[in-house]
């Protein structure tokens, strides 16, 4: 079910960009209540496409074709204006400051109804399906090491990395290629993240070698 709750927080996208990249987010907020209300207030300059709260009711907040504001400062491979070229899905979740806790069935369930449709309307390639610490791995965290990535991009959503052997490049070099913004947020940060979404049993921002493998496998799916 979609609930139309539209959102004042949104603009014209740039002429002539294309929509490709669909970014993830969680709310970080005590409850869907308190995540609606900022992402609909004026006064706080935020918002995002949707939002799914944890039983799987949708919120369409800002319609596809307009920028809504939830990247914040972010990059992804060189490219600065996430919101202008990003699909973004807010997820009711408290977050790592409220009690982070993983996401329900029906909640990933409407999601990836959510998402299939959005692919269907737009041509974002499996790659940019991120979340938003991929894009802000020096402040953002979500959604986090809980978010069941695997599922999703076996459901054909994104990606999952195929079992490989390293490729020889550096730690930050492969990041980079990739598409994270290890120059700005720095190796550390970078690495984090990419733990969150592609390595999530351990999260402690060092490339060893099984995270230079699996972005080695994500690196051969996009080449």
């Amino acid at each position: 079910m979609i609930v139309e709750r539209p959102s004042p927080n949104h603009d014209a996208r740039p002429a002539g960009g294309d929509i490709d990249i669909l970014l993830l987010h969680y709310t970080g907020m005590t409850s869907a209540e308190a995540a609606l209300s900022r992402l609909c207030d004026a006064a706080a300059l935020v918002s995002a496409h949707y939002l799914i709260d944890e039983e799987g009711t949708v919120f369409a907040l800002v319609a596809e074709d307009r920028r809504a504001w939830h990247a914040g400062v972010a990059r992804w491979a060189g490219h600065a204006d996430i919101n202008g070229c990003s699909i973004g899905v807010e997820l009711v979740n408290p977050g790592h400051e409220f009690g982070y806790r993983a996401f329900p069935k029906a909640q990933m369930a409407a999601l990836l109804d959510l998402c299939t449709c959005i692919l269907r309307r737009h041509a974002i390639p499996a790659h940019r399906v991120l979340g938003h610490a991929d894009v802000a791995p020096a402040r953002r965290e979500d959604p986090g090491e809980l978010f069941d990535w695997a599922a999703l991009a076996a459901a054909g959503v994104g990606l999952w990395p195929p079992p490989k052997q390293g490729n020889g490049l550096s730690a930050a070099a492969a990041l980079a290629n990739f598409g994270y913004d290890v120059q700005g947020a720095g190796l550390d940060a970078c690495a984090t993240a990419f733990q969150r979404h592609w390595r999530p049993k351990i999260i402690d921002g060092r490339m060893d070698a099984e995270c230079l493998d699996r972005l080695a496998g994500l690196l051969d799916l996009i080449a």
